[in-house]
């Protein structure tokens, strides 16, 4: 019952997320909806197709729908009423990203995957959301740029699968992966950590 609580509290940071950059992006209200919905399920949605469970997670549950329905109304009324706390879109995108990261992980974790595909899943689950709706405001997404966002969801995937090969209770395993996730991610922020850039010379 706790990690399906926690799994919608991700989905709500993830839809609040994607509504905040809708609302930036000067979107009307369904565009805004459409933006926090693809955001809060796009990342489980394709761990769902790929690891072959269907029908996937928000189909056979209407939870996350309602969550995401919910996050964007209160997104949509905060904004209109009180100014948008500074950067709070990477905010809640970190700590989306380190539910989402653990929680994905978990889920092919229970189907048995390999360790390495484990931690790809989690990775696709806490950053897909993320990639779709920065595509869809017209943004390189920020896994594709030098800012440590799918290297912190590694990490704290990796933490986690560490801590349950050492038998260490699923809840525990669970938040120490995702404060390590959000602290690394919200680190990078503060302190302007990016990942070094290869560079390719040509000749001529």
């Amino acid at each position: 019952m706790l990690l399906y609580v926690l799994d919608l509290l991700g989905v709500a940071v993830f839809a609040a997320s994607g509504a905040l950059a809708g609302l930036l992006a000067r979107l009307d209200l369904f565009g805004v909806l459409v933006l926090a919905s693809m955001t809060a399920v796009g990342g489980g949605t394709i761990r769902d197709v790929l690891l072959g469970h269907y029908p996937v997670f928000w189909i056979k549950d209407s939870g996350p729908l309602l969550t995401i329905l919910a996050a964007t109304a209160f997104t949509v009324v905060w904004v209109q009423y009180l100014p948008v706390p500074r950067d709070a879109l990477v905010v809640a995108d970190a700590f989306g990203l380190a539910l989402f990261a653990i929680s994905g992980a978990q889920v092919a974790e229970r189907a048995s995957c390999h360790p390495l595909v484990t931690i790809l899943m989690g990775t696709l689950t806490g950053a897909g959301g993320g990639v779709v709706r920065d595509v869809l405001s017209a943004k390189v997404p920020l896994i594709l740029r030098q800012d440590i966002y799918a290297t912190a969801a590694i990490a704290g995937i990796l933490l986690y699968l560490v801590l349950r090969a050492l038998k260490v209770p699923t809840a525990g395993a669970f938040v120490a992966g995702v404060v390590t996730v959000a602290a690394t991610r919200l680190a990078s922020i503060a302190y302007d950590l990016q990942l070094p850039v290869v560079g390719v010379g040509f000749r001529g």
